[in-house]
């Protein structure tokens, strides 16, 4: 890994996630961390939160679509209006991603602030929901880029 490259892709990409990663590289190798520990993915990885029930009692996720990178997690919190959980609809999400690995199916978050991380890897868009509260049009979108 150059330093060199890592600044310029900094500078001239068009993509957030491209740029995010070499600026994380670059800061580390300035820092002098070994240019095997920024080659890793997980080394600019962040975890973004989407709750579960707005702050007024909403059946809802807040933010209803979010993206992130690959390699990126997601946080979701039980806020308000429990229980809720995470179930991905098999329509809605990229060819290969199995289902069941990424949902909640079987289970259920009853206690506010309790959560549930999931890391994605696949480029695409992912179409999920509560399934407590699917008739009310709890539902949400991912998008991996």
């Amino acid at each position: 890994i150059d330093l060199n490259h890592n600044l310029n892709t900094v500078v001239m990409s068009d993509n957030r996630c491209s740029r995010r990663q070499a600026m994380a590289r670059a800061a580390g190798l300035a820092a002098g961390v070994t240019a095997s520990v920024v080659a890793s993915p997980a080394y600019a990885a962040e975890t973004k939160e989407v709750l579960m029930g707005s702050d007024s009692g909403l059946l809802a996720f807040v933010p209803q679509k979010i993206t992130v990178c690959a390699g990126d997690s997601v946080k979701w919190i039980n806020n308000k209006s429990g229980p809720h959980n995470v179930v991905f609809d098999e329509e809605g999400i990229p060819a290969g991603v199995d289902q069941e690995k990424i949902s909640m199916i079987d289970e259920q978050l009853g206690e506010e602030g309790e959560s549930f991380v999931m890391k994605f890897a696949t480029a695409g868009e992912y179409a999920y929901y509560c399934e407590p509260h699917r008739g009310a049009g709890m539902q949400g979108v991912l998008v991996v880029t």
